[in-house]
């Protein structure tokens, strides 16, 4: 994989692409139905393969199965042959109905789940909650200062938040380094909201989940649209996978699948491609995998290289999705 990038303003280096891994929940949680349940077997060949492609980070969430898929990627780690400090950690506390002092009275089920691994990067899962910005931010600041988590991250939040949570941060004398938001070339509200620009202003690292619009960029339910109606969960019922929603992200599909014709790659490798080179190093990607072609599949876009031309012309196709 191509060369590591910095996260924020920290002395952690990641790889452009590293794993989402929501779908180890296994069912559980409130996460857990969203995805198939997968065998042990399987996520650990996911992670393994992930290892084997030049992954060095790996994302998860207390609300990814209630620990399921913390405890998942630990396993997986482990049997991979991995130990603490080999690979970059990060997994996110759930603040809906919480107030901050949930943020220490959870980090041990935290560290429990991932043991013996410890947790690179923290973030607020979501901006809601019943604590203020500043709250949360001294009880994170806290966990870093006592070591029992490197840095600080943030998730979903809007620009005014984010910057909040920089000022209340530094202040602390630490800085919040990445928020992970939703951004493929079917979303883009993060180039027009101030999200993107702030990030950049402030050296946050922008971390792009679902950067494949969760499959639809792959251009295979434009090839067959019934394709959707087997799938568990409730994707089925997106905007994205109906047939209005497929039909006008189809000029996306046809430009991405006559790009990685030229260049001997999939629709989702040019999709991922793009949002690695759009920005510099300012973006990273968190693509999901269940199965252990996906996952390389995913891990080898970090390699492919477009032509000015070729982002500019995505970037023109996409422009009504921003």
């Amino acid at each position: 994989m191509s060369t590591l990038r910095p996260l924020g303003r920290s002395p952690i280096a990641i790889s452009p692409i590293g794993l989402g891994c929501w779908q180890f929940s296994e069912g559980a949680g409130l996460g857990g139905s969203y995805w198939p349940t997968l065998p042990p077997e399987t996520e650990n060949a996911i992670v393994a393969a992930s290892l084997a492609a030049g992954v060095t980070w790996f994302d998860t969430a207390e609300m990814y199965g209630a620990g399921h898929s913390e405890a998942a990627l630990s396993r997986a780690l482990l049997a991979a042959g991995k130990r603490p400090g080999d690979v970059v950690v990060a997994t996110k506390w759930f603040p809906a109905f919480r107030t901050s002092a949930s943020i220490r009275a959870t980090i041990g089920e935290r560290l429990a789940h991932l043991a013996p691994f410890g947790i690179d990067l923290y973030q607020i899962h979501q901006p809601i909650a019943f604590a203020t910005v500043a709250a949360q931010m001294a009880a994170m600041a806290a966990l870093v200062e006592s070591g029992r988590i490197r840095t600080v991250g943030v998730s979903n939040f809007l620009a005014g938040r984010m910057r909040a949570s920089h000022r209340a941060l530094a202040a602390l004398g630490k800085p919040l380094v990445s928020n992970q938001v939703r951004y493929s070339l079917l979303h883009r509200g993060i180039e027009t909201n101030g999200v993107l620009d702030a990030a950049k202003e402030l050296g946050i690292t922008i971390i792009a989940y679902s950067p494949l619009a969760q499959g639809v960029l792959t251009g295979k339910f434009h090839r067959d649209p019934g394709l959707i109606r087997g799938r568990s969960g409730p994707r089925k019922w997106l905007g994205d996978f109906r047939r209005r929603g497929l039909e006008k992200s189809r000029p996306v599909i046809t430009a991405l699948e006559g790009i990685g014709a030229a260049h001997g790659a999939t629709p989702a490798q040019v999709a991922l491609a793009w949002l690695l080179q759009l920005h510099g190093e300012a973006v990273v990607a968190i693509p999901g995998a269940t199965s252990v072609e996906q996952a390389r599949e995913n891990a080898a876009a970090a390699d492919l290289r477009l032509t000015p031309a070729e982002i500019m012309r995505l970037d023109e196709v996409s422009r009504t999705f921003r």
